[in-house]
C-alpha cells in the first residue's frame, strides 16, 4: 500500500499535516520534542539551525522534505531535493552502512547518535555526528517514511 507521500510530489515546506506527522512521530518514538512551543512549520523550514530531512516509503525512497539548513548543507535546492533518491546522500561505498542504519530504524523505531559520511551535490564529503533517524508513523500506526535530524557536520 502506498502513501500520499509516495505517489505525489507535494510541497511540504509549510504543510500543517506533514509538520504534525514529523513532530508528532518524533515525540511518540523518542519521547523528546523536536521543536519548542510556538515554533511552527515555517520556523522549522526556514529558521531551524539543524538539518531536517525526510524520505518516503518507496522501494528506492525519495526525499520529500529538506529544510533550508539541509539545503545549504547538501547544496541542493528544494526542487532538486524532492526528486532525489535518498540513497544519493551517501557515496556508493558508504551506502551499505547507510542501509544498515535505516534497517535498524525500521526494526527499532529510531536510532540516536548515528555517525556517517555524506556527500553534497558538489561532491564535497562531510561527516555527520550524533544524528537521529526515526520512523514517520502517523497516529493510526501507518508507516509513511523516515526522517533525520542533525545539527553539526564537518568536511571529511
Amino acid at each position: 500500500m502506498t502513501s500520499t507521500y509516495d505517489t505525489h510530489v507535494l510541497d511540504l515546506r509549510n504543510d500543517l499535516g506533514f509538520f504534525a506527522l514529523l513532530t508528532g512521530s518524533y515525540l511518540r518514538i523518542t519521547g523528546r520534542r523536536l521543536i519548542e512551543e510556538g515554533q511552527g512549520p515555517n520556523w522549522l523550514y526556514n529558521d531551524a539551525p539543524f538539518v531536517v530531512l525526510a524520505h518516503n516509503t518507496l522501494p528506492d525512497p525519495r526525499f520529500i522534505y529538506a529544510n533550508r539548513t539541509a539545503q545549504k548543507c547538501f547544496e541542493y535546492s528544494w526542487d532538486e531535493f524532492i526528486t532525489l533518491p535518498s540513497r544519493l546522500s551517501a557515496e556508493q561505498p558508504d551506502r551499505a552502512e547507510r542501509q544498515r542504519l535505516l534497517d535498524s530504524v525500521t526494526r527499532d523505531g529510531f536510532v540516536d547518535s548515528g555517525r556517517g559520511v555524506r556527500v553534497a551535490k558538489s561532491g564535497r564529503r562531510f561527516w555527520v555526528d550524533n544524528f537521529t533517524v526515526w520512523q514517520l508513523i502517523d497516529e493510526a500506526g501507518k508507516l509513511l517514511g523516515q526522517a533525520a535530524i542533525f545539527s553539526s557536520w564537518r568536511d571529511a
